[in-house]
């Protein structure tokens, strides 16, 4: 069966539909990494979205439920160049071609998607269509259909994925009575990120996106985390104001979106960027320093430094060498952490610095 993606500016890229058939639209996105197709596809600040791969080969090493990284994919769709149809991996459960079915996911293989990636590249993430319904016959009619169905969805669009995404109830997941008390307002938050706080001994609870602060500080949290989700959220404003309410009174780390909404707390602005940060190997460095990581990013907004300058209780500790953009503030004043890059494990069940300066900065708050 063929597949075909077609786009806001009217441009459009054909290929063999792959997963599940049917029609899904959403903003058309980039990830550049090599490996981790999986964890990318099960993050939730991807929801709603149509996410092209720019590495060729996707479903070599297949798919296990342990890659996952929440509870089910909330892409619209993925497009790639070529999915492979063996793969060979000890830890391998299923086919990426059965996950895409098992998730309900509309896909296309063998799309040009060199092209597609330098098309986003010059004209910036847009909205776009993807159709497995695509005759032989009529295929100019069918690419001027899908193209008005864009631009009508973008008249309407509204973005609400969070409510969906979050905890409906407050969640205890780590009982350690003896660890300190970590309370997490859940966005999204990535079972990675949750299993590094196990590995520290913390005693973890997810809240629903729209606890109130008073809520809150009445649990008596030794600290809390604002996780990484979807982005332009209606949510998002609510949330800053909770957080804003909170800020100062006790430690806060603010992960990708949680970073944003920091930002936004502070009466701060964000930026959207032409085209995203998303893949496995974005550069940072500090300010003051000529060593540089390397990081995960998934997002397409950025804080707006203008609208933070002259405030002397917020020290810029990281920035992207790339395009010099924020990637990580702090406050010992406000007690806060923010990144917006994905603290991720280093490997071999290590665990990430950020989460390890955050329980320094709560046990020194207690």
């Amino acid at each position: 069966m063929r597949g075909i993606l077609v786009l806001d500016d009217g441009s459009y890229f054909e290929g063999i539909s792959i997963g599940t058939a049917g029609e899904r639209m959403g903003e058309v996105v980039l990830n550049t990494g090599v490996v981790g197709y999986q964890e990318v596809m099960t993050d939730p600040a991807n929801a709603g979205k149509i996410l092209a791969f720019t590495y060729p080969l996707v479903g070599n090493y297949g798919v296990a439920r342990k890659f996952s990284e929440s509870r089910k994919c909330w892409l619209q769709a993925v497009i790639v160049k070529e999915e492979s149809k063996m793969y060979s991996n000890w830890q391998a459960e299923d086919t990426f071609n059965n996950f895409l079915k098992k998730e309900r996911l509309v896909g296309i293989s063998e799309a040009d998607t060199r092209t597609l990636a330098v098309k986003i590249r010059d004209s910036g993430e847009m909205l776009g269509i993807v159709s497995t319904a695509v005759p032989l016959d009529g295929k100019d009619a069918k690419i001027r259909g899908l193209l008005n169905r864009v631009k009508d969805h973008k008249k309407y669009l509204k973005r609400d994925f969070i409510r969906n995404i979050s905890v409906q109830k407050i969640t205890q997941i780590e009982d350690n009575p003896s660890g300190p008390k970590i309370v997490i307002i859940d966005l999204g938050i990535l079972h990675s990120f949750l299993e590094q706080l196990r590995r520290l001994g913390c005693n973890l609870k997810l809240l629903p996106y729209n606890t109130d602060a008073d809520r809150i500080l009445g649990m008596n949290p030794d600290g809390l985390i604002i996780s990484n989700g979807p982005e332009e959220d209606g949510a998002i404003s609510g949330i800053a104001e909770v957080v804003k309410r909170l800020m100062g009174k006790i430690p806060l780390l603010g992960i990708s979106l949680g970073h944003e909404i920091i930002c936004l707390a502070l009466g701060g602005r964000l930026k959207k960027l032409k085209v995203g940060h998303r893949g496995v190997n974005y550069p940072v460095k500090s300010p003051s320093s000529f060593k540089g990581d390397i990081t995960v990013q998934n997002h397409s907004f950025i804080v707006d430094e203008d609208s933070i300058k002259g405030r002397d209780d917020i020290k810029i500790t990281l920035r992207n060498v790339n395009d010099d953009s924020i990637e990580e503030m702090e406050s010992v004043a406000l007690k806060f952490i923010s990144t917006q890059y994905y603290p991720v494990s280093p490997g071999f069940d290590e665990v990430n610095e950020v989460f390890k300066r955050f329980l320094k900065m709560v046990s020194q708050g207690s």
